[in-house]
């Protein structure tokens, strides 16, 4: 079935790349910040490189968290969230001391090591996504499948329960969640070739 994605527009910097990427298998991809686009939307997407309070002030101004909550918490629609986009699914944020969507129940803070000559902030490169219960993203993609990450905060649910995944870097951090039909990543699957494609393939699945 031919399925039409919304990629919302809040100036994010990999929001083409993720549109390339869901173009190469196939997918009519909007990179748009209209509520009615989102609203015939089959499913929507939050890219994410930028600044959590920053993003959320945008999608304020554009009048868009109505919408999103309208067609994800109320009509149910499929949602991906990537790095960033992932993390606005929080309750609040470290990064601006801002309020997030508040979709899943917890705060995303800045990653802390204790060794920072082996452990670099911002966490850039490839890492595995461990499994920690079964999901659907992460159906079908082996074990030991590497994925590009690029973030300096990472996002703490307040319950195991939507956790899907997990890295390890020094003392490591959620790399996955699923909720019902809320959907997030911390990695790049646009980023991370056969990888990624497969994750992407596997949301539009959902």
């Amino acid at each position: 079935m031919h399925q039409r994605l919304a990629v919302i527009d809040y100036g994010t910097g990999n929001a083409f790349s993720l549109r390339k990427a869901f173009q190469r298998i196939g997918t009519g991809v909007d990179h748009t910040a209209d509520p009615e686009t989102i609203r015939r939307s089959d499913k929507i997407v939050l890219p994410g490189v930028g600044h959590f309070g920053r993003t959320m002030e945008r999608l304020r101004s554009n009048s868009l968290l109505d919408v999103l909550n309208e067609e994800v918490l109320n009509k149910r629609k499929p949602i991906l969230g990537v790095c960033l986009g992932m993390e606005l699914f929080a309750a609040r944020s470290e990064e601006g001391g801002a309020e997030g969507l508040n979709w899943i129940g917890g705060e995303v803070v800045r990653i802390s090591v204790k060794d920072p000559i082996r452990y670099k902030i911002p966490h850039v490169g490839w890492n595995t996504a461990r499994v920690v219960q079964p999901g659907r993203l992460l159906k079908g993609v082996d074990a030991a499948a590497e994925f590009y990450f690029l973030h300096s905060y990472h996002f703490v649910p307040r319950s195991e329960t939507p956790i899907t995944a997990r890295t390890e870097y020094e003392g490591g951090f959620v790399s996955a969640v699923e909720q019902g039909n809320i959907f997030g990543v911390q990695f790049h699957p646009e980023k991370s070739f056969e990888n990624g494609a497969k994750v992407l393939e596997n949301f539009l699945d959902v």
